[in-house]
C-alpha cells in the first residue's frame, strides 16, 4: 500500500512531462497555420480561462503591491512562452529545452560559493557551448532559434524569482492572474501575426487542446507531485525533461539529434541533477516549475 503511494506522485510528475511534450510537439503542427505567436496565444490564453473557472481570483483579497509583482511574474511567464515556441520554429524541442532549462539552473547556483557547484556550473556552461553555433557545421543550429531558446532562459529565471515573490499571495490567485497577464502581454503579438485565423472554430479547439496538455494538465499533475514528493526527488525528475523532450521530438516530429547535441543535453541533465542533489538541507531544494 505505502509503495502504492510512493508511486503515485512519481508517475503523475512523468505523465506531467509527457503531456508537457506532447502538447508541444503538436502545437508546432500550428506553426504553419497561425505561428508560434498565434499558437502562444492559444496555448497561455486557454490555460488562463481554465485556471480562472477553477480558481475564481477575484473572490480573494490581493493588495497593490501584490498585483504588482503577480504583473511582473505574469509578463515573465508570457514572454518565457513566447520566446520558447518561437525558438522551436527553428532548432529542435529537446535542444530547446535543454538550453531554457539553464536559467533556473543559473537561479539556483546563483547564491552559492561551494567548489562542487562549480562542477555543476562548469557542465551547464559545456553543453551550452557544445548547442551554440559557434562551430561549423551542416548541423549547426540556427542562431535565431538559440538565442530565443536563450531568451526564454532569461525569462524564466525571472519567472522564478517574481515568483517567489508572488507566492506571498494565494497560489491559484497568483497563477491564475499571472496567466491572465501572460495571456495580455502574448494576444497582441498572436493578432498581429496571425489576425482572423485565430477566431477559426478548429484552430481554437485544436488550441484548447494545447492549453490542456501543455500547461493546466502538467500544473495539475505537478501539483499532485509537490504535496507528497521531496523536493530534490522532483527537481531530479524533473531535470529529465530535456530527455524526454528530445525522444518525444524524435517519435512526433521526426527530430534527430547528432552525438554531440545529445552530449550537450545529457551536461546539462548532470548540471541539473547535481545542482538539485547538492542543495542545502537548510534551503532546500527549491523547484520552480514551468506552468
Amino acid at each position: 500500500m505505502n509503495s502504492a503511494r510512493n508511486l503515485l506522485p512519481v508517475a503523475a510528475l512523468i505523465a506531467s512531462i509527457l503531456s508537457l511534450t506532447l502538447g508541444t510537439s503538436f502545437a508546432k503542427h500550428l506553426f504553419p497555420l497561425i505561428g508560434a505567436q498565434g499558437t502562444t496565444s492559444f496555448r497561455v490564453t486557454f490555460a488562463a480561462v481554465i485556471l480562472l473557472a477553477i480558481w475564481r481570483p477575484w473572490r480573494l483579497p490581493l493588495s497593490a503591491r501584490e498585483a504588482r509583482t503577480i504583473a511582473l511574474y505574469g509578463a515573465a511567464l508570457g514572454l518565457m512562452n513566447l520566446t520558447f515556441y518561437m525558438a522551436l520554429r527553428t532548432i529542435p524541442l529537446g535542444i530547446a529545452i535543454a538550453i531554457e532549462i539553464t536559467g533556473p539552473l543559473c537561479v539556483a547556483m546563483a547564491a552559492s560559493r561551494r567548489p562542487r557547484d562549480f562542477v555543476w556550473i562548469g557542465l551547464a556552461v559545456l553543453g551550452l557551448l557544445l548547442l551554440l553555433p559557434l562551430h561549423q557545421s551542416a548541423n549547426r543550429l540556427d542562431p535565431l532559434g538559440v538565442g530565443y531558446a536563450l531568451a526564454s532562459a532569461v525569462c524564466w529565471a525571472l519567472y522564478i524569482v517574481f515568483g517567489q515573490r508572488a507566492g506571498k499571495a494565494h497560489g491559484g490567485q497568483a497563477t491564475s492572474l499571472g496567466l491572465t497577464v501572460a495571456a495580455l502581454v502574448v494576444l497582441p503579438f498572436g493578432l498581429a501575426h496571425a489576425g482572423a485565423a485565430l477566431f477559426n472554430p478548429s484552430l481554437m479547439l485544436a488550441g484548447l487542446g494545447v492549453g490542456i496538455m501543455s500547461s493546466a494538465l502538467p500544473y495539475s499533475l505537478e501539483m499532485i507531485a509537490l504535496r507528497r514528493l521531496p523536493k530534490k526527488t522532483f527537481g531530479v525528475l524533473l531535470s529529465l525533461e530535456p530527455a524526454v523532450g528530445a525522444v518525444i521530438g524524435f517519435i512526433v516530429l521526426g527530430e534527430t539529434l547528432t552525438p554531440r547535441q545529445w552530449l550537450a543535453i545529457g551536461s546539462v541533465i548532470v548540471a541539473s541533477i547535481g545542482s538539485t542533489l547538492g542543495a542545502r538541507k537548510a534551503e532546500g531544494a527549491r523547484v520552480e516549475s514551468r506552468p
